[in-house]
Order: structure tokens, then sequence, then C-alpha cells
């Protein structure tokens, strides 16, 4: 096989690849990259088909590779780097699709470790992503200040639902554990509660973690599970 064959077969099975459509003389001559004459392409095809590398599926039609076609295109004339940029382009995108699952994962896992230690409401953010995940309003909602004040239990349930990303926008938070006990924090529905949040970077990314619970809680004990939870997650 001449180089121009070898030509012509790698733009047969690259056209071939791209479209599933039999490749005639025409379509070749119109890529450009070809100056010869319609006669001579259809020459070359001809050997090309003698040979095995190349096949008609009826008289009308343009040709298509061949199992021995596609050995000899990998073997010898494939060019991978051709199609590198178009690879790795598709890779990084799906690449950072499946981290973003990953990290919402990992997320809604370790605000499921802090609930089952706590007999409050744990929460976080998502990094990169319009989203919180909180688990263990029933544990809060069990604790004595809820159960005699239905309000109270309603406000926070509102406060989970539709108010807690703005609340966290408007508090500073920091990697260390900030405390908002009572009147510290800005909504009303939640004043006879307390509030824990911290930092925590996955990726490089900044996300907040934190625990939401009447005044009456156990801030010894929900630091220590919120900075252990904290620490997994960054480091899982």
């Amino acid at each position: 096989m001449n180089t121009r064959q070898s030509r012509l077969l790698t733009a047969i099975i690259d056209q071939f690849i791209a479209t599933a459509l039999p490749v005639g003389s025409k379509r070749l001559l119109q890529s450009g990259d070809f100056t010869i004459s319609s006669a001579t392409i259809r020459n070359e095809m001809m050997f090309l088909e003698d040979e095995g590398y190349l096949e008609q599926p009826h008289v009308s039609a343009g040709r298509r590779p061949t199992a021995k076609g596609y050995r000899m295109y990998v073997k010898n004339f494939m060019e991978p780097s051709l199609q590198e940029k178009k690879v790795r382009r598709h890779f990084d995108t799906l690449k950072e699709q499946y981290f973003q699952r990953k990290d919402q994962e990992r997320v809604y896992e370790a605000v499921g470790l802090l609930a089952h230690m706590i007999p409050n409401v744990a929460f976080a953010t998502v990094p990169h992503k319009e989203r919180i995940y909180y688990l263990g309003l029933a544990n809060a909602l069990r604790q004595p200040e809820f159960q005699s004040d239905p309000m109270l239990a309603s406000g926070v349930a509102e406060v989970l639902e539709t108010k807690l990303s703005r609340l966290l926008e408007e508090l500073a938070v920091d990697d260390q554990v900030r405390y908002y006990i009572g009147d510290g924090h800005i909504l009303s529905q939640i004043q006879s509660c307390s509030l824990m949040l911290k930092t925590y970077t996955l990726r490089g990314y900044d996300g907040v973690i934190g625990i939401m619970g009447p005044m009456r809680m156990d801030y010894a004990y929900n630091t220590i599970a919120l900075e252990l939870v904290s620490d997994l997650l960054q480091s899982s």
C-alpha cells in the first residue's frame, strides 16, 4: 500500500466513523484533502477493495471499511493526537460532573453521620451547588422545648426548608466553630434556638456545616462532634 492509498484508507475510515455512511469519491474530493481526480480516487478505492480493506454494500454506494481495514488503520495510520483535545475536553467535563456528584454524596453522608451523633438538626451546604442537606429534624422536635411550643417547631421547619441558605450568607462563618445563641442571629422564628457553624473545604471549594437545636444543647459535645465530622468530610 503506497502513501496515497494509505491516506485514502485513513480518510474513508475517519469519515465512516463520523457518519456511518459509505464514503464515495465525491465526498473525499469535497473534503479538500485530495487534489487528484475523481477517477484516480475511484481506482485507488477499487485497489483497496480488492486488497480486502474496503467493501461496497451495493453497486451504487461508496465504500466502507472492513475488519482488515480497521486493523490496518489502528496499527499503522491512526493518530490519537488529532483527537486528544476533543477527548480531554469531554473527559474534563464528565470528570467535573463526576466529582460534583461525589461531593454531594460525601456531604450528605457527613450530615447523616452528624445527625446520628446528636439529638439536634445537622446540616451542610454543598460546595458549588445551591443546595443544603439537613437531617435530624425528628430528633430536634422530640426535645421538650419543641414539644411544648408547636410554633417554635414550625418555625424551625420553615427556616430549614426556605431560609437557611440566606441565613448562612448573613452570618460570619470561618474554619473555627462559631456559636449563635438565642437572639445572636437574625431570624425571629428561631430566636430561642442556637446555631453552631464552621466552614469546611472540599476540592478547593468552601462549604458550611452546622448544628441547629434548642439553646439547651450540649455545646461541648456538639463542638467535638462538629469538628470530627468536618475533618472527616475534608479528608475523605
